[in-house]
């Protein structure tokens, strides 16, 4: 099934979905269309959750190990930050869908998930310059307005191109895009540590580099929408241990 270019079939079990994830970091391959959402794609959810929480029990084994043995490690963005409902919602609802969209949301291939990313981007830059140049409620109007136009052209570039299968010439570089996603998403997340060299940091973000590739297995097979819940999951979880060890702390 990996290499093929339909859509995923329905995997029996965990071990199966598992070896199918192995398979396809080990030759990604880009179907034509993700399943349709439907239980196939929350069961594949939920076992890639069990994954995902497997290994970053085994690479948080091996963070406190280091700890153990002496090594410094410099501590995160969310030390020392209190846990409360805009924290929550910020990294467990606005990260994930933010994220999702701009590392994952274009490796369908497909030509108008390609393009709304594009407007997406064009809005983002527009916005930004428009900020440095106007003030006060010019700005944010300006702001607003330039984000609205690039949803707007995303929604059109979506629709436009719905029917559309991957791009050929995404799918034949397509290895290199999986890549190149994992890799920045993981290295988006240096910016969470304020210090630090990049041999102690690269190591740090392995846990992303590692759910980044899960996060574009579900991506590619089972649609955005997988991976934006199991992201929110992951996060959730994670802030979840942080607020309960701060608890313990206090």
């Amino acid at each position: 099934m990996i290499g093929e270019t339909t859509s995923l079939p329905a995997l029996p079990d965990a071990r199966a979905e598992w070896k199918n994830y192995f398979a396809f970091v080990k030759r990604p391959a880009l179907p034509e269309r993700a399943a349709p959402i439907g239980a196939p794609g929350l069961r594949a959810l939920g076992r890639m959750l069990v994954l995902d929480l497997a290994i970053m029990l085994v690479l948080v084994s091996a963070a406190l190990a280091a700890l153990v043995v002496g090594v410094d490690l410099p501590e995160t963005a969310l030390a020392g930050l209190d846990i409360n409902l805009q924290l929550a919602l910020m990294v467990v609802v606005v990260a994930p869908l933010a994220e999702e969209t701009i590392f994952r949301g274009w490796l369908s291939g497909r030509p108008g998930h390609v393009l709304a990313l594009l407007a997406l981007l064009m809005a983002g830059t527009t916005a930004a310059v428009l900020a440095e140049s106007a003030v006060g409620h010019q700005a944010a109007s300006s702001v607003a307005l330039a984000f609205a136009g690039g949803i707007v052209l995303g929604a059109i570039a979506l629709f436009a191109f719905r029917r559309h299968n991957a791009i050929g010439w995404f799918r034949a570089i397509f290895p290199l895009l999986f890549w190149l996603s994992a890799m920045g998403f993981a290295s988006i997340h240096l910016l969470n540590y304020e210090e630090g060299s990049l041999a102690i940091l690269l190591p740090l973000v392995l846990p992303q580099f590692v759910l980044g590739t899960i996060l574009a297995y579900l991506r590619v097979n089972y649609g955005l929408w997988s991976c934006i819940l199991l992201h929110a999951a992951h996060n959730g979880l994670i802030l979840g241990i942080v607020a309960l060890a701060a608890g313990f702390e206090a």
